[in-house]
């Protein structure tokens, strides 16, 4: 079946609205207060923030694909807070790279606010510019550059990013783990990995972290009214900082190493909300 975002006619918020209808008729639940989608060495923090009380296949629901990346798990997931509040955990991220166009990219944050969703809490691996975040930190993104030179946004529509990446959620968050560093995330297009040049321009533009993820989910998430709290795990030293080459499987298993520790940190930071 053809993704019906692909067509320029179509509305991509009524077809949002679709999904979070088809979300709440077989889940069974009307509203989730918070969503999360959770990247590379996040995701056991769906286990650890409440009950699972419904999981489906992403591709089940309009708008959604299976996941191309290995590592990601295909699912959305919605879970009972200790408040009783629900949390829309998605485990199906759409990335720039794989060519399906942006309204693909963002089509979850869209569809977690139209499930009614006021927080938006976007997590990814990355590579670290400073040296001192190798080995599996966890790093609070204070604000964003985007060089995939898009954006989810359509038309005439003049949205303000200033404090995209919500001061009050970092300060929470600050609460739980006072050594919590913050930095710059930059988005490139990917897939392939950033060479040691474009790393050191990164640098010079202001960044401290480098992905191929996140800052058009956060336009598209703001857009929406939503509030974003915005974390990387520095899965690898970026190209140039980290002396020996750069690899996937490594990304990977930094991201398994890391992951019982950041999740537990992440469900901690949740609990605030």
């Amino acid at each position: 079946m053809v993704n019906p975002l692909y067509e320029q006619s179509a509305n991509p918020f009524e077809i949002a609205q679709e999904a979070a209808d088809q979300i709440a008729k077989i889940s069974g639940i009307q509203s989730h207060a918070i969503a999360l989608t959770l990247g590379s060495g996040w995701a056991k923090a769906a286990d650890l923030i409440g009950e699972t009380v419904s999981e489906i296949p992403a591709s089940e629901i309009i708008g959604f694909s299976k996941p191309s990346v290995v590592g990601h798990v295909g699912t959305l997931r919605s879970v009972k807070l200790p408040n009783g509040n629900h949390a829309l955990v998605i485990g199906a991220r759409t990335h720039y790279y794989e060519n399906q166009g942006v309204r693909s990219v963002v089509h979850s944050v869209r569809t977690a606010a139209k499930t009614g969703a006021k927080i938006m809490i976007l997590t990814n691996g990355a590579g670290g510019i400073k040296p001192q975040w190798d080995g599996g930190a966890a790093v609070l993104i204070s604000d964003h550059i985007n060089l995939t030179a898009n954006s989810p946004l359509e038309g005439a529509n003049f949205v303000d990013l200033t404090d995209l990446y919500s001061k009050r959620l970092r300060n929470l968050a600050h609460e739980v783990d006072g050594s919590l560093e913050e930095g710059v995330y930059v988005q490139f297009r990917g897939p392939h990995y950033e060479t040691p040049a474009e790393v050191q321009m990164a640098k010079i533009l202001g960044g401290d972290i480098v992905g191929m993820s996140t800052a058009l989910e956060a336009i598209a998430a703001r857009e929406m009214g939503m509030e974003i709290l915005g974390m990387s795990l520095i899965t690898n030293l970026a190209a140039g900082i980290q002396s020996t080459p750069l690899n996937h499987a490594e990304v990977l298993e930094a991201g398994k190493n890391a992951e019982a520790r950041i999740s537990k940190l992440l469900a901690e930071i949740i609990k605030k909300f």
